[in-house]
C-alpha cells in the first residue's frame, strides 16, 4: 500500500467510526447541558420560593401558613399585604410555570414540575387565595392563568385532599 491508500483508508476510518462516535459525544455533552441548565433553573426558582416563605413568616399575623378553615377578619392594611404577598407569590408561579413547565415533558422535567404544582395546589386550597386569583391573574400568561384556574378549581371541589 502506497502512502495516499494510507491516507485514503484512514479517511474512510475517521468517517465511518470517529465521526459518528464524536456526534455521539456532542449530542450526549448537550444532554448533560441541557439537565444541568435545568437544574439551575428549578434551584433558583425554588430559592425564590424560599425567599417568598421568609416573607411569609415575617407577616404572621396574616395567618398565611396553615389551612385556611375559618374565615379570620384582616384590617385594611392586613388585607393589602397579604394581596401583595399573593401577587409575589402569583409572579412565582408564573414564572416557574413558563421556565419549567411543558406539555409533554421526559420524566426528570415532570419531577421537577411535580413540586410546583403540589404549591400551586396547596395555596389554592386557601379559599382566601382562590377568591383573589380572578384579580391576580389579570395580564398573567394566559396559559398559565387557565392552567392554576383549573388546579383552583379542582381544589374548591376537594379541598381536603
Amino acid at each position: 500500500m502506497t502512502w495516499m491508500e494510507w491516507l485514503e483508508a484512514g479517511s474512510y476510518i475517521v468517517t465511518i467510526v470517529a465521526l459518528p462516535f464524536a456526534i455521539g459525544v456532542f449530542i450526549l455533552e448537550q444532554r448533560k447541558e441541557r439537565f444541568k441548565e435545568d437544574e439551575e433553573i428549578y434551584q433558583r426558582l425554588a430559592d425564590e420560593y424560599s425567599e417568598f416563605l421568609q416573607l411569609v413568616l415575617q407577616h404572621p399575623d396574616l395567618r398565611l401558613m396553615g389551612r385556611q378553615m375559618h374565615p379570620t377578619t384582616l384590617s385594611d392594611e392586613q388585607i393589602e399585604r397579604r394581596n401583595i404577598l399573593f401577587d409575589i407569590l402569583v409572579s412565582l408561579f408564573e414564572r416557574a410555570f413558563i421556565l419549567v413547565y411543558e406539555e409533554h415533558m421526559n420524566r426528570q422535567a415532570a419531577r421537577l414540575w411535580q413540586s410546583w404544582e403540589d404549591w400551586m395546589r396547596e395555596w389554592c386550597r386557601r379559599g382566601d387565595f382562590r377568591e383573589h386569583l380572578p384579580v391576580l391573574l389579570r395580564g398573567e400568561d394566559p396559559d398559565f392563568s387557565a392552567y392554576i384556574s383549573q388546579i383552583a378549581t379542582e381544589e374548591s371541589v376537594s379541598p381536603t385532599r
